[in-house]
């Protein structure tokens, strides 16, 4: 059975599995290859990070922006470092990891597009998860409540959000179209952190699900050989 957890540090709740890690981080470790090459982008307490060693055995890199989050991280000797998503990827080689993942960081960027270029860059797959600025609950506060929206995956108010540029799943979707990524796998979780159904209409995903994860991948250039 499914639950609700509060004092995250990446989300006010985070819907749990029955061992207690947050079910959006299970989704984006299922889309690891195991022993894979990895780095989490804005790892927060590096909850990811260990999961991803534990359950696939990766070799995992981390960066965070917060002082807070990567003593944490070290203190349960993760291999973190200090840095901003915004300005530090461009000092990554190409192809240096198999998966970049970022999750629930995309709308606290000041650049999303030259994250994800930079991504796809320096991984062959990048693992985005996101709130969904699109849910019905988030439309109907702002169509009759009036007032900028506040959720369990978006717990703060307007003044004090690290939040700054918000997405629906349609809006990402067209991102990928802009920045050449291809969609290798895409899920969406309602509020319960239960996967909406596989071959549902992109609107509804759109609609329903509170927060999205893709599996991304760069296309091949025109005229690349095979």
């Amino acid at each position: 059975m499914l639950s609700r957890l509060k004092h995250d540090l990446t989300m006010a709740e985070a819907a749990r599995a029955p061992g207690g890690a947050r079910v959006d981080l299970i989704v984006v470790a299922e889309m690891v290859a195991p022993g894979a090459k990895v780095l989490d982008v804005g790892c927060g307490d590096g909850e990811l990070l260990r999961l991803l060693a534990e359950k696939r055995g990766v070799d995992g890199r981390g960066i965070e922006l917060s002082r807070e989050g990567v003593n944490e991280c070290v203190a349960k000797g993760l291999a973190v470092i200090q840095g901003d998503a915004d300005t530090d990827l461009a000092d990554y080689p190409d192809d240096a990891f198999d998966y970049v993942i970022l999750s629930q960081t995309l709308q606290a960027t000041r650049q999303p597009r030259l994250v994800l270029e930079h991504m796809l860059r320096i991984g062959r797959h990048g693992i985005v998860s996101f709130p969904n600025f699109g849910h019905w609950k988030i439309r109907m506060q702002i169509v009759f409540g009036g007032h900028m929206p506040r959720t369990d995956n978006l717990p703060y108010a307007w003044w004090d959000s690290p939040n700054i540029h918000f997405c629906t799943i349609k809006d990402f979707r067209r991102l990928c179209l802009v920045v050449g990524a291809k969609r290798e796998k895409a899920v969406a979780l309602d509020a319960w952190g239960r996967a909406l159904r596989f071959n549902a209409p992109w609107w509804t995903w759109n609609l329903l699900g509170e927060q999205a994860v893709f599996l991304l991948s760069r296309r091949a250039a025109a005229g690349a050989q095979s």
